[in-house]
């Protein structure tokens, strides 16, 4: 009788550096949702990804560049699926229903994540630019859109919607502390916007 054969040896994949990248992102976005940003640790991360610490490093090279490109992730997937959205879309009120609509479901599923990134002192200095960029990038967007809907000022225009910014950015921390539901946010917002532009473009007519 002859000896069983030794049990192959099971060959180890080589990720590419991206899926390699967004492995380790996935990892952390788990854990922070699961245990909170307070209890986030590289050597935890390692272990929850399966990697060696330094391997790790490799690609992250300190705990606050990994949470900053965490966020820029997030951030840059809501910018991608609101601009898709944005585009379906016929009328300008239709595109602030669609966009705020979105807004409102990444915050309630993803707050969790989002809101202690965008509050950890660190991170938001390693952001400060991304996030002045993108701030502007989207004011700039709906500026556009409502001097052709409304006829505004170039100036009413920039501070009305700044403003209503806020109106939105303070629906979708309510809607991700679940003291607001999702489809009421919605309509609040759209109306809020609505009507103050309306308003605004009314006045702005008999003046």
């Amino acid at each position: 009788m002859t000896a069983p054969a030794p049990p192959a040896a099971r060959r180890r994949t080589r990720l590419s550096p991206q899926v390699r990248r967004d492995q380790i992102l996935d990892a952390a976005a788990r854990l922070i949702l699961d245990l909170g940003l307070s209890a986030f640790g590289m050597e935890r991360l390692a272990r929850d990804a399966g990697i060696s610490k330094g391997l790790l490093y490799a690609y992250f090279p300190s705990r606050d560049a990994l949470l900053a490109a965490l966020l820029r992730r997030e951030q840059a997937e809501l910018r991608d699926r609101g601009m898709s959205t944005a585009l379906k879309a016929t009328t300008f009120g239709e595109v602030i229903r669609r966009t705020t609509r979105l807004y409102l479901e990444q915050m309630r599923d993803r707050g969790a994540l989002i809101a202690p990134l965008l509050d950890d002192p660190s991170v938001a200095g390693l952001m400060e630019a991304d996030n002045r960029a993108e701030r502007d990038r989207t004011i700039r967007y709906f500026v556009r859109l409502t001097r052709r809907e409304y006829g505004l000022s170039l100036p009413m225009a920039i501070s009305a919607v700044d403003l209503l910014m806020a109106v939105t950015g303070r629906a979708g921390q309510r809607v991700a502390e679940r003291s607001l539901g999702l489809d009421e946010a919605e309509e609040i917002c759209a109306r809020i916007i609505g009507g103050a532009l309306a308003a605004l473009a009314a006045g702005s007519a008999e003046v």
